[in-house]
């Protein structure tokens, strides 16, 4: 985990992973859906080493190291606010630097948006805002969640070994991602067995459809009230580009600065692209 520090933090309820030294500036930074904290192994190292920066990384509730949630209940995006929160409270931090990839830059949206005093400076890796459903498909959004939630939740998947849980991942992914750039995110999401096998900690009801959504325009509305600079460092073939409503997004937000590098989705994760993410983010807090 490149020199990496294992946590504790909201009651033991979330695990996190920290790089740099404890007294440093400290960046909270937020994981993509059925990532973990170590989404940030590759990137956190060079942004600690060139801006004198302490990382701190969380997995949130049902990821990673962290607990899943109590009964059956399902997992919403703005729940993981309070993951948020619950770290910065812990962390002292007042207000909070957000490195933040894919959902969980959908997190660090929503929590500016809503407590904009609690939210210094936004760096967004590949994502921007919630996904979302239009109105008049609400039912049909609703109708998915319910029965959803009523179907049992499968096993967890096993496997005999790390190479293979790594070749399940690159598989089944939702998005693109080849084995070197998963390999850290499987690693941290799995626990041995005492058979020899191994299996994902993830929290099976993340699998779950939402049963409630964000409008577009609800969406647009929270992008809007973010009041924080914001840079948004996306991936040549990333899953924002030039879609109506990615478009849309960007031009909501007040103070957003654009970069485009090369790398995928997990551009910050890639080990081709790692350097080219680091090198944005270090232009855009020197400028």
């Amino acid at each position: 985990m490149s020199d990496s520090r294992s946590l504790r933090l909201a009651g033991g309820r979330l695990a996190a992973l920290s790089w740099g030294d404890d007294g440093a500036p400290t960046w909270l930074a937020l994981h993509g859906w059925l990532d973990n904290a170590a989404s940030f192994s590759r990137l956190a190292p060079r942004l600690v080493e060139r801006l004198g920066i302490r990382i701190l990384a969380i997995d949130f509730c049902g990821h990673g190291l962290s607990h899943h949630l109590p009964g059956e209940g399902d997992y919403a995006l703005w729940d993981y606010c309070h993951d948020l929160l619950d770290a910065c409270d812990d962390l002292g931090l007042e207000q909070a630097t957000l490195l933040a990839h894919s959902m969980g830059a959908g997190v660090a949206c929503l929590t500016a948006a809503a407590l904009p005093e609690r939210i210094g400076r936004l760096v967004l890796l590949d994502g921007l805002g919630a996904v979302t459903t239009e109105a008049a498909e609400a039912p049909r959004q609703l109708r998915k969640g319910l029965l959803g939630h009523r179907r049992p939740v499968s096993p967890a998947p096993r496997y005999p070994d790390i190479k293979t849980a790594v070749a399940a991942r690159v598989a089944g992914g939702a998005t693109p991602i080849d084995a070197e750039t998963a390999e850290p995110l499987v690693a941290r999401n799995l626990e041995s067995l005492a058979d020899g096998h191994w299996r994902l900690r993830t929290d099976g009801r993340l699998l779950r459809p939402s049963p409630v959504r964000l409008s577009p325009d609800q969406a647009l509305a929270m992008l809007s009230a973010i009041e924080c600079p914001a840079l948004l460092v996306e991936g040549e073939a990333g899953i924002l580009g030039s879609r109506e409503l990615a478009s849309r997004a960007r031009a909501a937000v007040p103070r957003l600065e654009r970069r485009v590098v090369p790398g995928g989705h997990h551009l910050h994760l890639e080990p081709v692209a790692v350097a080219g993410v680091a090198r944005a983010i270090v232009d855009w807090c020197r400028t």
